[in-house]
Order: structure tokens, then sequence, then C-alpha cells
């Protein structure tokens, strides 16, 4: 197997008193004495990525024949001449994330002006106090500063992307002028939700959220995997609103079943190929394997609400906690596109759809139902985990009662759920509801919780 390998350099800054001391919510130090100190003493970090591409896809054990066949596809998809161009277009998707990804810099510094500029509108005798006291002004330099830091990071996903989709960096640069003549703004927030599923997915903090969920999806497809007698050959579970992959690469660690993530959003999508191609964070030099060895960002300077301490805003975190399955292939693979018709071949195709935090995404969420039960084998198993909350527009919008019912009417039989899931939602019904948060950052002043609907839903033979 051919591999090109090569080296990022990352400047990992971090204030000197925080990298001497463990790192956790109930020792954080607050800005309450010394604010000065803390706001001017820095301790700089030289990480190592080391990234492993494959440059030509041959065909070979550590690579997985279907993995191999999925980009092939992509990559006609991703063709100009393949359907209509226009912003709906697969291509066209991919350019505009490339944007968000090359222009992350610019855009948050432009915020970042207006927030600064809205300071100066505090009186002398007030920005005196503020910047005697606890430095403030000095924040807004800190800041800039590690927007540069994951910018870094923003222009190693774009060009591991072009390599992977085949993109030529003139085309990319050519569509960057195309929307700067046509006056249109790239997408600064889906580029930094996008960096926060990083802590969400594949960082040590973001387990309190993945501890919610995972637990009883990987206990449901445990069962349902106990209860085949006599069949060696591996369950196919599709894992559609994946997003950045993790729960996927969760379930492919339970033994007999062969994954399948699905994701619609170029901007997650981009992230996950480089996070495929990872093969270790760690600076092959060191043997400690502590946090500043990672590969670091900086998620939450973009936003200065609800933080307890200013160094709260400012942290690093740490990715991934534990490296995904490298190279690529291996393990899980990832079908881009809306789920509704990216799996057009797939009828009774698999035994498990599992959604997580998903069906509520849906424009129309009977069409999400009549996919899950096309694709679905008769006999398979639907595990959903998630909230009901509805996006702007949907055609429909169904209560938990209502989806029961209408899931029962096209031949779902729901299946007992352990009492460790939560508390049963509706009477006589095997639905149970559990507190599951969803805000990235776990020392935020504000918590956002919802009450997951939890259930396993067989097809019916």
């Amino acid at each position: 197997m051919m591999w090109n390998l090569r080296r990022l350099w990352v400047l990992a800054v971090t204030p000197a008193w925080l990298v001497a001391q463990a790192i956790s919510v109930d020792n954080h130090p607050s800005l309450q004495s010394n604010a000065e100190e803390y706001s001017t003493i820095f301790q700089v970090h030289q990480t190592i990525l080391t990234v492993s591409e494959n440059a030509s896809l041959p065909a070979g054990p550590d690579q997985t024949e279907r993995h191999l066949n999925e980009v092939e596809r992509l990559l006609q998809r991703m063709s100009r001449k393949h359907g209509r161009w226009n912003e709906h277009h697969p291509r066209y998707r991919l350019l505009e994330a490339l944007r968000g990804f090359s222009s992350y810099a610019q855009l948050q510094q432009a915020e970042l002006d207006r927030l600064e500029k809205l300071y100066g509108h505090a009186s002398k005798q007030q920005r005196a106090l503020l910047e005697r006291e606890i430095g403030y002004g000095k924040r807004f330099t800190r800041v800039r500063e590690l927007i540069a830091k994951n910018q870094e990071l923003c222009d190693a996903v774009v060009r591991n992307a072009l390599e992977f989709y085949q993109v030529d960096q003139g085309e990319l640069d050519s569509h960057v002028e195309q929307m700067k003549k046509a006056g249109r703004s790239a997408d600064r927030v889906s580029v930094s939700q996008a960096l926060k599923h990083l802590v969400r997915d594949w960082s040590a903090e973001g387990a309190n959220e993945r501890d919610a969920a995972f637990p009883c999806i990987s206990r449901a497809l445990s069962e349902i995997s106990a209860g085949r007698s006599g069949n060696d050959k591996p369950l196919r579970v599709v894992l559609p609103g994946a997003g950045l992959g993790r729960l996927g690469h969760e379930v492919y660690q339970l033994p007999g079943f062969e994954v399948t993530n699905n994701e619609w959003s170029m901007y997650q999508n981009v992230v996950y190929r480089f996070l495929e191609n990872v093969t270790t964070l760690l600076n092959p030099d060191s043997s400690s394997g502590s946090a500043q060895d990672r590969g670091v960002h900086y998620p939450f300077i973009d936003s200065w609400s609800h933080h307890k301490t200013a160094l709260d805003m400012l942290r690093p975190v740490s990715f991934p906690d534990v490296p995904p399955p490298s190279p690529p292939g291996t393990a899980v693979v990832l079908v881009e596109g809306d789920f509704t018709t990216a799996f057009a071949d797939s009828t009774a195709g698999f035994d498990v759809v599992v959604t997580h935090f998903f069906i509520d995404t849906a424009r129309n969420i009977m069409t999400y139902l009549d996919t899950i039960f096309r694709i679905l084998k008769p006999g398979g198993y639907w595990i959903n985990f998630g909230p009901l909350l509805y996006g702007s527009a949907p055609f429909v919008q169904l209560s938990l009662e209502d989806i029961v019912a209408v899931a029962e009417a096209m031949g779902f039989e729901f299946q007992e759920a352990p009492e460790s899931c939560g508390a049963a939602s509706l009477p006589g019904k095997k639905v149970r509801g559990v507190e599951a948060v969803y805000g990235f950052n776990s020392r935020a002043l504000t918590k956002n919780a919802y009450d997951a609907q939890f259930w396993v839903a067989r097809r019916k033979l």
C-alpha cells in the first residue's frame, strides 16, 4: 500500500499555570485574583500532527472492498457532470464547506472586531477599572492568537479534503472568487459547529454527553447480536446523521457488526475525512501521551457568554481521546448524502438502523420512517435515542405518541427496554425517556438537556 506522509506543525498556546496543574471542573481556578498574571503568562508547546493519507486508494488488506467501492461512487457523484449543477450539488456543497474552513479566521476576526468596538462604548473610567483589575482588553489579543491556531487546523482539514475528493486548489480559489463577486459570505456558524463536534465526539470532555446515550445503544445491539443462533455473518448496521462518527466507531468495537455511517453535512464530512486519515495525533518523539502532546483546538473562543472564568473560554481541548481506526475503510464506512436517497439501492439491506439525535432533523419525518422501514430486513431492528425538537419548517411534527402509533401501523413491534435507560414515557408503551445533555461545553454556566426518547423496535417478519 502506498502512503503519503506529512507532518503538520501546530503551536498550542496554553496558560503556563494551567499546564502545570491537573485540569478538572472541580479544581479549575478563577480570575478573582492574579488576573493580570493569568492574562499575560503563556507556555508554548510544539505539537506534531502526523497525518497519513492514502495517495491512490489501491485495494489491499488494510482497506475493505466496500470502502473502496463507496469512495468510487462518491467521486462519481462529486463530478460536475453528475446531475444538475446548483447549490444542492454535492460538489458545490463541498466547495462551500471548504470555503468556510478557509475563511474561518477572517470571519471570526470580523466578529471579534465587532465585540471590541462594542467594548469601546463603555466609559473611560469603566474601561480603566476593567483593564486594571482583569486586563479585559488583552483578551481580544489572546483570542486573535487562538483564532490563528484554529485556522491551522482548518487549513489541514482543507488540504486533506482537496486530496481526498480530488479537487484542485484552483477550482476552490475560483469558487471563492465567484462567491465574493456575488456578495455571498462564507458560513461561519457551520464551521464553528463542526469544530465543536470534535469536543462532543472525540475528546475526553465529551464523555458526559456520550455516556447518556452510547451505553443504552450498545447494550441493545449486544442483546440483538446475542439473540442470533448459528450465524457468524456480521450484522449490518447503519447510523444516519452520524456527525463526526464516534458512535459508529464505538459500535464497531462490539463483536459481530459491520458499520456504515451516513452524514449529509459537508462541514462534518470534511472533518471526519481528516480524522479518518490521522494515524496518530501524538508526538512521535514523546512517550508521555499527555494532553499537550495531542492535537488541540480552542472551540469556545467564539462565544463570550456563560463562562465561569475567562480561562474556560480560552482553554484548549485535546483530540482525539482515542484514535480513530486508520487507514480508512478498516472499520467504518462513511456514506455521504441525504439518508432518504443515499440508500436507494439498499432495500432490506440492513439488520439494524440506529438513529441517534436524528429523527427530529427531518423536513418530513414520514420520509425518514419510510426509509428506515424500507432498508431494514424483515426482523431487523430500529434503535432510537434522541429528542423531538423539530426545525423551523417541517412538513409534519409528530408527538412521541404519534410516532409510536404510526410506527406500529407500519409494521414495527416495540421491544422491552432496560430500566437503566430511563423511565417509561407513555403508559403501556415500551419507550423510555432519559435526560441527555447536548451543549458541547461541560463547563458552561448553561446546560441544554433533553428528555431523550429511547426505544428498540423490530420490523415484523
